[in-house]
């Protein structure tokens, strides 16, 4: 069984944070392990307290994880504070196994979750480890200050992330307004461009977290990036169509979608639309 760690915050939701990410793990047959940066009261309609943990118990959970059962891939979530972003980072610093980052700096409700003065830690510390890092639009505005509307321009956004020392970029576009939406991926291989309809639903939270997790147990099974990508994408479309309807607010994804086996869609290419539908985070 192959191992994912995440390094997240709590959802007492359940939709999002480490909830939802051993959720996703656990649709596709990952053993899941956990480092919690962050507990949280919170539910479809808003996030109501935030307390974090302090920087030497995250970096003893990662230790306690990686020394005794070990990893085949990492996603990191909300860290909270740049303390945090350190500790993680030099508990990661011999680590030589796929590290996702979806770098949670604002949550659904608008309260920021990751102060400004801890960015630029995140960009020193812990994107140049990161195997992939998966922003939003407002994310990317946030670590780069601009707005890329375009396809070309959110490849050229994911080319200045790389420049900061990440070793690929995925840029979502679930926050444009546009009825067709395109992420576009960067990696060592070339651009991947993934075109798909915008779903009308208000049951997307935790989309961000459920994408990345998703993409971090295809890295782990041994799927290149943009196949990783590309089923991730696939499961995420069917967890937010299939969506329960819970809550008054946005609501939480279907996380029980069975996912494609490895190898199920064959994809096409790293220069071409892969098919699937995402909405949100």
């Amino acid at each position: 069984m192959k191992r994912l760690l995440v390094i997240a915050g709590s959802d007492s939701g359940g939709g999002a944070g480490i909830q939802a990410d051993i959720k996703t793990a656990a649709a596709f047959g990952i053993y899941t392990m956990t480092a919690v940066t962050a507990v949280t009261a919170q539910n479809t309609q808003g996030l109501s307290a935030l307390t974090l943990m302090p920087p030497k118990l995250v970096a003893a959970q990662i230790r306690a994880c990686l020394d005794d059962i070990g990893a085949d891939a990492i996603k990191i979530g909300m860290l909270g504070s740049a303390a945090i972003v350190r500790a993680v980072a030099r508990e990661l610093a011999q680590v030589r196994v796929p590290i996702v980052l979806d770098p949670v700096l604002v949550a659904t409700s608008g309260r920021r979750l990751l102060p400004e003065a801890a960015i630029s830690a995140l960009k020193t510390c812990l994107i140049p480890k990161a195997s992939l890092i998966t922003p939003n639009l407002p994310e990317t505005y946030a670590l780069l200050g601009v707005r890329p509307r375009s396809s070309e321009a959110r490849a050229a956004a994911a080319r200045h992330l790389i420049a900061l020392g990440a070793s690929a970029v995925l840029i979502k576009g679930g926050h444009s307004t546009k009825p067709v939406l395109e992420d576009v991926l960067v990696w060592s291989g070339g651009i991947a461009r993934y075109d798909f309809a915008r779903l009308k639903t208000r049951h997307t939270h935790g989309t961000g977290c459920t994408y990345a997790t998703a993409i971090a147990c295809g890295l782990a099974e041994g799927l290149v990036l943009p196949q990783a990508v590309a089923r991730a994408r696939r499961y995420l479309q069917g967890a937010i169509r299939t969506a329960p309807g819970l809550g008054h607010g946005h609501g939480p994804l279907n996380h029980a979608f069975a996912p494609d086996k490895p190898g199920a869609h064959r994809h096409r290419g790293t220069r071409r639309a892969a098919p699937g539908t995402h909405h949100g985070h």
